[in-house]
């Protein structure tokens, strides 16, 4: 067994599996197919009827059954997690059995994001409870509802015994926990971490986002001149991230990640974006890195008029006229607390299949916007740095910087 780094001594660490499942269908491959390409894969939501006109990202595949031991834990949450850790040609199951391995179940921990856990369950428990005086026999509020719940599945389904938590930060959830996970393994309590994000469509948010009047009728449109507000989504993003190891200098590495709360309204961002330029600066500061070195960012860029304004106001702040970005969300739809995993994850193939995704969605760039956004995927370029952002409500934002190491 190689030697751990010291505790608190922040290093390059080794993403050696990734997986996501997402209205494009179940694994990376699928989500590069819907990269490549221009359409949307948002639809109407057939999950539950909804008394306003909206479309969504719902993941249509069919989603595996829970073995029967853990039943209990059966969500619509869960079964989209089980999708992604057994997703064909991911390897993320076979990944963190090496793991295991190789540092022992306690020294591997799961930590994920989300925002709605077993909500969908609970609503639908409830419909049964208003019509039948009672709830359902096979409900069970701690192990479906409660956040706690996904990691404690996850800890099961992979035989796993080392830390495990969840993080609800609304929209930057999910990059959060990757966050933390790097902090798991840096200050010596791991030695691998499964970390991201997953959350499912339910009423709540749906309606929740719609009295906010955030929701657009038709397919969102982020970073467009005429954008009118979000598409909600739902699906999952799992990256194991290790400690390094002498034989994956090639790999692709977490960099460097920022936090910050500005908490400077319950829904609404700084206007001036200064808790995310901060979050962007601490990610330069770790990682050693400066913003000219950035190849690509990965903005958050949810298609409402006020948060794609905001971020990108702190992007020229933070980067020069040259730096590339584009926003994923035309083409999955929001997906909340899983949305900062999932596109980390896409950051993670843009380094891998050296391609820059394209804004789905985006016909006309808002003239206010001073930084360079792609419209369209751009093939077979070199990609060896990218920046994620993610940026929740109450000012809870997060971003990280990936890249190649090695090469």
């Amino acid at each position: 067994m190689t030697k751990r780094q010291p505790p608190h001594e922040v290093s390059a660490l080794p993403i050696t599996a990734c997986s996501v499942v997402t209205a494009c269908g179940v694994g990376t491959r699928a989500l590069h197919e819907g990269l490549l390409g221009t359409e949307h894969r948002l639809r109407i939501p057939s999950l539950f009827d909804l008394d306003f006109d909206t479309m969504a990202g719902e993941v249509s595949e069919p989603l595996p059954d829970l073995a029967d031991g853990l039943h209990q834990y059966s969500t619509r949450n869960t079964r989209l997690t089980l999708a992604a850790i057994d997703s064909p040609g991911d390897g993320l199951r076979d990944a963190v059995n090496q793991a295991v391995e190789r540092y022992g179940a306690a020294r591997t921990g799961v930590v994920l994001g989300t925002s709605t856990s077993g909500m969908y369950e609970t609503e639908q428990a409830y419909r049964h409870r208003q019509r039948h005086g009672h709830l359902p026999s096979d409900y069970v509020f701690e192990r479906q509802h409660a956040w706690i719940a996904l990691a404690d599945y996850v800890r099961c389904e992979l035989g796993l015994k080392g830390p495990r938590y969840v993080i609800s930060t609304a929209c930057s959830s999910g990059s959060r926990a990757i966050a933390a996970a790097q902090r798991l393994i840096c200050t010596g309590l791991c030695d691998a971490v499964l970390a991201g994000g997953v959350d499912s469509l339910c009423r709540l948010t749906l309606n929740g986002f719609n009295s906010l009047d955030l929701v657009a009728k038709d397919p969102c449109t982020p970073l467009d001149r005429n954008r009118d507000g979000i598409s909600i989504g739902e699906g999952v993003g799992l990256m194991l991230i290790e400690r390094p190891q002498p034989e994956w200098q090639h790999a692709v590495h977490l960099l460097g990640c920022g936090e910050s709360s500005d908490a400077h309204h319950m829904t609404a961002p700084h206007p001036e974006g200064i808790g995310a330029i901060i979050a962007m600066q601490q990610s330069f500061e770790q990682a050693g890195l400066k913003p000219e070195m950035i190849d690509y960012v990965n903005l958050h860029a949810t298609g409402t008029r006020q948060n794609d304004a905001v971020e990108m106001a702190a992007m020229a702040e933070v980067f020069g006229p040259e730096v590339q970005c584009g926003g994923t969300k035309g083409l999955t739809g929001h997906t909340l607390g899983a949305a900062g995993a999932v596109e980390a994850a896409i950051c993670w193939m843009a380094l891998t299949q050296s391609f820059l995704p394209g804004t789905c969605g985006l016909r006309h760039v808002d003239p206010a916007f001073s930084r360079q956004v792609i419209t369209t995927p751009r093939l077979n370029t070199p990609v060896n740095m990218v920046m994620n952002n993610s940026f929740g409500f109450g000012g809870n934002n997060a971003s990280m910087i990936l890249g190649r190491q090695g090469d």
